[in-house]
C-alpha cells in the first residue's frame, strides 16, 4: 500500500474515520531529518498489508492540520 497524501479535505475520511490505525508523518520538504526518514516511512507503507495506513502531511501546505495536532518540530509522527 502506498503512502496517502493527507490534506484538510481528506484527513477526516482517511484518518479519523479509518477502520485501521494510521501513522501520520508531519513533514516539510526543506527538513533534512524528514527527508532522511522518508525511505523508512515509504517501506512501512509498503509493508502494511492493509493492517494499518501511512499518511503524510506536508506542514507547509497544511499548516492548520499541523497546528491541530500540536506539531512543534519535524519530523513528527502520530498514530491515530
Amino acid at each position: 500500500m502506498k503512502e496517502i497524501i493527507l490534506t484538510s479535505e481528506n484527513f477526516k475520511s482517511e484518518v479519523l474515520e479509518s477502520d485501521v490505525p494510521v501513522l501520520v508523518d508531519f513533514f516539510a520538504t526543506w527538513c533534512g531529518p524528514c527527508m532522511m526518514m522518508a525511505p523508512l516511512i515509504e517501506n512501512l507503507a509498503e509493508e502494511s498489508n492493509g493492517s494499518y495506513k501511512v499518511g503524510k502531511v506536508n506542514v507547509d501546505e497544511q499548516p492548520v492540520l499541523a497546528a491541530m495536532y500540536g506539531n512543534r518540530g519535524y519530523s513528527y509522527f502520530r498514530i491515530l
